[in-house]
């Protein structure tokens, strides 16, 4: 079943501005444009996200949706796929957000809009860990993009958190996945788009 609708959500700090939403926003536009993209700018609070998103999502079909995610939005990308069972795409995705943005309570700037000031409270980290899960329902219907060169995220605990998936691994590269280009199409083969 061709994919219809696709999701993509963005990292912490992060926004729909970001390098790689745009480039999957253009590529859906020029090659698929039948295809319905959603790259919503998502609230701080874990909670709030999750619920704007499976609001935004409610009148999606489940068969032909997908989800994207990188960074922090892979964490979000892999607790939407099990909710909805579509496929997901995650790009060095976070594992133990509750642990690492613990260090990040506070106030923050918005990386594409600096001027652009939001808080991430305490209460945001129990957000997080109510998010977790134990285990992949579907592993087969993942695809993960993991950078041995992440800067910011372990290797090790990505590939380790997706067993079964359709991994990716490069032996390089860095957390933002600046040679994104590189890997485009072996996304949107897994999703059976062009």
């Amino acid at each position: 079943m061709p994919i219809t609708h696709l999701l993509y959500l963005h990292g912490f700090r992060s926004s729909p501005q970001s390098v790689k939403a745009k480039k999957v926003a253009a590529r859906v536009q020029a090659r698929n444009p039948e295809v319905v993209w959603w790259c919503p700018q998502l609230p701080a609070s874990p909670r709030a996200a999750m619920a704007m998103v499976m609001q935004g999502i409610a009148g999606w079909p489940r068969e032909s949706m997908a989800v994207m995610g990188s960074s922090l939005g892979g964490f979000y990308a892999t607790w939407v796929a099990q909710q909805t069972g579509c496929p997901a795409v995650l790009l060095n995705p976070a594992v133990f957000p509750a642990r690492d943005l613990a260090a990040y309570i506070g106030e923050q700037t918005q990386f594409h809009s600096p001027e652009e000031r939001f808080f991430f409270e305490p209460a945001f980290v129990e957000e997080l860990r109510g998010l977790e899960l134990d285990r992949l329902e579907a592993p087969e219907k993942v695809f993960a993009v993991i950078a041995q060169g992440d800067e910011v995220l372990d290797w090790c605990e990505m590939t380790g958190r997706y067993p079964g998936a359709k991994i990716k691994l490069l032996p390089g590269g860095d957390h933002a996945l600046s040679d994104f280009d590189d890997h485009i199409d072996a996304i949107f083969d897994f999703l059976n788009l062009d």
